[in-house]
């Protein structure tokens, strides 16, 4: 998945005349896509970690709602980042972990339903979090529309969730025979996504030089290095250790660029962020997955 998002990102970028056809409002649908096919391959069991290990996702998801909001306006302010900028970098560190940290926590060899645990529940915060931890960041540098922002997330992210769960408890026999087929649909999605805000972002992403590329390449990484020191912190074992590393480093950064579309419209380039958000963390997951295999070989 890395390699397509790679080469469909710079298809955009260098050639945007190629995926001009995706339009941007297109982006929320792609999303809800994506995010119903989350539901589709959830269970209430995945929620049974909650319960029975409620100290590592409480751990997880108070790191992740501390750790990357406040990377993102840390970096931003040290870099100088222009207000539009700074708004796409806090809202891909306000944001939830994405999708894509399960599959990464997965081929890690790590705490898969640890993993899947802090997604679901730092997703279910995210409508009233999100907004809210925005709004503290940028209140005094622009105007945040926390009520347009909880509806986007609800409609965007928690009711196509509660929908493909609703569906797959009511329906699992036919769920599980297109499952396989889910991947494919979330990854064509995601690249959709990735061509259209870069494509019509082209111009804004180049002339922002390597500044926000330095940026956002930091904000991830850090995540990766503290959340894997929390583990050591809190004496977790190596799977879960990996487990928060992936959560906290890896976020829903389709959600920040929607919700820079839909609550910041005037600040054009607050999508950019998320859009090298997207392209970076598949490439860094996959390396970072590599390196843990080869930890435990070692």
């Amino acid at each position: 998945m890395a390699w397509i998002v790679l080469v469909i990102a710079a298809l955009a970028l260098f050639l945007p005349g190629t995926c001009l056809w995706i339009q941007t409002k297109w982006i929320n649908y792609l999303l809800m896509i994506v995010m119903f096919g989350m539901g589709l391959t959830m269970k209430l069991s995945d929620f049974a970690v909650v319960f029975k290990r409620p100290r590592d996702v409480i751990i997880g998801c108070l790191a992740q709602f501390i750790i990357m909001p406040l990377l993102a306006f840390g970096l931003g302010k040290i870099f100088g980042l222009h207000q539009d900028l700074l708004v796409g970098v806090v809202l891909v560190g306000t944001c939830p972990g994405g999708t894509s940290s399960n599959v990464i926590t997965y081929l890690s060899k790590g705490d898969t339903a640890l993993s899947v645990g802090m997604t679901s529940i730092n997703t279910l915060l995210a409508p009233f979090l999100t907004p809210l931890l925005t709004y503290l960041y940028l209140r005094t540098s622009v105007n945040v529309d926390v009520r347009s922002m909880f509806v986007s997330i609800i409609q965007v992210v928690i009711v196509p969730i509660g929908l493909g769960l609703l569906i797959n408890k009511l329906f699992g026999n036919y769920t599980r025979r297109i499952s396989d087929a889910l991947p494919l649909v979330s990854v064509t999605a995601i690249c959709l996504i990735v061509a259209a805000v870069v494509s019509h972002n082209s111009e804004k992403i180049l002339s922002t030089g390597l500044v926000i590329f330095a940026v956002v390449i930091l904000h991830n990484l850090l995540g990766y290095l503290c959340g894997y020191l929390i583990g050591i912190l809190f004496k977790m074992d190596l799977p879960r250790k990996k487990a928060v590393a992936i959560e906290i480093g890896m976020q829903n950064s389709g959600l920040a660029t929607s919700l820079a579309g839909t609550a910041f419209p005037d600040l054009a380039m607050a999508t950019v962020p998320g859009a090298i958000f997207s392209v970076w963390h598949n490439i860094s997951g996959a390396v970072l997955a590599a390196l843990f295999l080869r930890q435990m070989k070692e």
